[in-house]
């Protein structure tokens, strides 16, 4: 059986690791400067050095807005109905897409696009898993049979595979662990 506190301990040392990354990150975006006028590289530039296969793949790429938008918009109804009537604390979409590079002057116009793009849709996956994750721990908090890669954090506080003992006893726990998360806010 799982130490359920040791579980707890290492996923708050996960959370502590971040935040410490994020400082140190932090640190260094206060010493970074650069000379605008020289790193800049101009649009017409850019577009002449790119490989034609950039070119030719870059409708396929962003023709995946069309997708991510229609998944965005379904995902952001989806908690909004569902989300309250379960106890489910909503997912905040601004904590998650943040679309900012766009203001970094030594950018051209097509890097900023570029960079607006990733922005949006790295951020639109990290939403939707998010939500997801909510989901799945208010509906079926089981860990997998096997080892899964880059799952959420919350992923290891659910019921081992396999361990039905006290199923609703415990699936009750978390569901209330899950709707305090939306109270501490």
């Amino acid at each position: 059986m799982v130490n359920r506190e040791r579980v707890r301990e290492l996923t708050e040392r996960l959370r502590e690791t971040e935040k410490e990354l994020y400082r140190e990150l932090k640190n260094e975006e206060d010493k970074v400067s650069c000379d605008f006028a020289t790193e800049r590289i101009g649009l017409w530039d850019y577009i002449r050095r790119g490989k034609i296969s950039y070119w030719l793949s870059a409708p396929v790429i962003y023709g995946m807005i069309v997708p991510a938008v229609i998944l965005d918009c379904c995902v952001t109804i989806y908690q909004a109905v569902c989300f309250p009537i379960y106890g489910i604390p909503k997912v905040r979409r601004s904590d998650y897409i943040v679309i900012d590079r766009h203001r970094l002057p030594y950018l051209n116009a097509l890097q900023k696009l570029n960079c607006a793009y990733c922005g949006y849709f790295n951020g639109l996956i990290d939403y939707v898993r998010e939500i997801a994750s909510r989901t799945e721990e208010f509906w079926c908090p089981i860990r997998h049979s096997r080892r899964v890669r880059g799952v959420p954090t919350r992923y290891w506080h659910f019921m081992r595979y396999g361990d039905g003992k006290d199923l609703m006893k415990r699936w009750k726990k978390l569901r209330e662990e899950l709707k305090k998360e939306g109270e501490e806010r």
